[in-house]
C-alpha cells in the first residue's frame, strides 16, 4: 500500500494537525523525502510530534520509515509518465496488470459509503436540476462514460470538455441547486479547481471523484469518492474510476426506471429508424432491457419497481 493510499484509508481518523502534515506530504513529497521532522513541521505550521504521530498512524515505525517509503515512491507512483516509462516493465505484464486492476476496482468500490452514495444518486436522478460533469484532461474518458450513460437516462446532462473559455461560457447556465461532478487525479489542473470553487460559490452541489482525501476537489464537495489509480505502466489507471461511475449510472437507472424506459425506447427507435446500428439477434436491446428488468435484490426490496 502506497503512502497516499494509507492517507485515504486513515483520512477520517486524522486530527487537524495531522491533516496539515498530510497535505504537505501530498502536495510536496520532496519536503518529506529529503527534509527533517522540524522542517516538515514548520512547513505544515504544526509541531514535530504531530509529524511523528502521522507517520505512526499511517502504519510506519516512525518518521524515518515514512521518509524512506516516500523516497521510493517519488520516481514511481508520484512521478510523471516520462519518468515511469523508463522503468523496467514487470516480467509477467498481463498477470501484473490483472492483479493491479482487480485491486483498483475492489478498493474503489469497497470505499463507498452507502448513505453518501444514495444522496449522490438522488441528486443525479433529480430531473428538476441539471447535472454538469467536469473532468480533467486525463480523466476525460471517465466523464464521457458517465455523461453518456446518464444522458440516456435523463435530460439536462452536460459534459464540460474543451477550452477553459468554452467551459466557462457554458457554466454561465449553471443555477443554484444544480449538481457539478468534478473528476481529476494528482497533478490536479488549476483551472478545473478554480471552476469547481466558482460553481460552489454559485450554489451548485459539488461531487468529487478523485484519488485522495487531500485533493483540492474535496474541500468544496458535499460528497467525495476516492478511486484507486495505480497503473502498471507509465500511466495512472482509470479502471477504478470507471467502476464508480458505472455504479452511479446503474443506481440512477434503477431510480428512474419509469421515465428512463420511455427515454431509452425513443433512443432505440431513433437509432433503428436511421439504421445507425446493427440490430442484435431477436431484436434484443440491452439498453431498454437493463432498465426495464429489476434485479432480484431490488425486486425483493421494492415489489412495485417492475
Amino acid at each position: 500500500m502506497g503512502v497516499l493510499d494509507r492517507i485515504v484509508e486513515k483520512s477520517q481518523r486524522l486530527t487537524s494537525a495531522e491533516r496539515k502534515v498530510a497535505e504537505v506530504l501530498a502536495a510536496d513529497p520532496q519536503s518529506i523525502a529529503f527534509g527533517t521532522v522540524a522542517g516538515v513541521a514548520a512547513k505544515a505550521g504544526t509541531s514535530g510530534p504531530s509529524v511523528v504521530r502521522l507517520a505512526v498512524k499511517l502504519g510506519y515505525a516512525g518518521f524515518v520509515e515514512l521518509q524512506s517509503d516516500v523516497q521510493q515512491e517519488l520516481a514511481r507512483q508520484l512521478g510523471p509518465a516520462h519518468d515511469r516509462i523508463r522503468q523496467r516493465p514487470p516480467t509477467d505484464l498481463l498477470t501484473r496488470l490483472h492483479d493491479v486492476e482487480l485491486d483498483n476496482v475492489e478498493r474503489s468500490l469497497q470505499a463507498l459509503d452507502d448513505p453518501a452514495f444514495q444522496r449522490t444518486v438522488q441528486r443525479l436522478a433529480d430531473r428538476r436540476h441539471s447535472v454538469w460533469i467536469l473532468p480533467g484532461d486525463v480523466t476525460t474518458p471517465v466523464g464521457e462514460a458517465l455523461a453518456g450513460q446518464l444522458g440516456q437516462l435523463r435530460e439536462r446532462v452536460e459534459l464540460l470538455v474543451g477550452s477553459e473559455v468554452n467551459i466557462g461560457r457554458r457554466l454561465a447556465g449553471l443555477v443554484e441547486g444544480d449538481t457539478l461532478l468534478a473528476i481529476d487525479i494528482r497533478r490536479y489542473e488549476r483551472w478545473l479547481v478554480n471552476l469547481v470553487n466558482l460553481a460552489a460559490e454559485r450554489g451548485a452541489v459539488i461531487t468529487a471523484l478523485t484519488d485522495s482525501p487531500l485533493s483540492p476537489l474535496v474541500a468544496p464537495a458535499s460528497e467525495a469518492y476516492f478511486f484507486a489509480a495505480r497503473g502498471v505502466g507509465p500511466f495512472d489507471s482509470l479502471t477504478g474510476a470507471i467502476s464508480l461511475v458505472n455504479a452511479m449510472a446503474a443506481a440512477v437507472a434503477a431510480r428512474l426506471r419509469p421515465s428512463a424506459t420511455g427515454r431509452l425506447d425513443a433512443i432505440e427507435s431513433a437509432w433503428a429508424t436511421s439504421h445507425m446500428l446493427v440490430a442484435a439477434p431477436g431484436g434484443y436491446s440491452p439498453l431498454t432491457e437493463s432498465v426495464r428488468t429489476p434485479s432480484a435484490t431490488e425486486s425483493a426490496s421494492n415489489p412495485g419497481a417492475a
